[in-house]
């Protein structure tokens, strides 16, 4: 049960931290109308690098990865619901962030898809996506 926590609410809460803090940044920038284009191209990467290294060395199975995905989007939501729109008044939801929140449902889910997939090359014979 620890691990699922670590892997949900601690990197889901962590991304969307790091997320949240660059935007800050950024906000006081000229870049500030493209902001959350500049964060996708920067953390897509970023995020999808740091997940493959979290889960790269576990057998875990697909819908594992699935109920990742769901917690970070759940979180990313919420948290930017509390924190950008209430906090900040802010009109918020535009493309890029429906974009960011499929990215951040999406990207555990391929991780996990590439993991398996590599894992059944190293021996696996069962043919299930685990």
């Amino acid at each position: 049960m620890q691990e699922w926590i670590q892997d949900t609410a601690g990197l889901g809460t962590f991304f969307w931290l790091i997320g949240y803090l660059a935007s800050l940044v950024l906000f006081f920038t000229p870049f500030a109308g493209i902001m959350g284009w500049i964060m996708i191209a920067i953390f897509t990467p970023v995020t999808i690098g740091i997940t493959w290294w979290w889960f790269r060395e576990r057998d875990l199975h697909f819908p594992y990865y699935v109920g990742v995905g769901i917690a970070w989007t759940l979180i990313a939501v919420v948290l930017d619901f509390l924190f950008i729109v209430l906090l900040f008044q802010a009109t918020y939801y535009e493309v890029d962030v429906y974009l960011y929140y499929a990215l951040t449902f999406l990207i555990p889910v391929a991780v996990g898809v590439v993991l398996a997939r590599a894992g059944r090359k190293k021996g696996a014979t069962t043919g299930e996506i685990r």
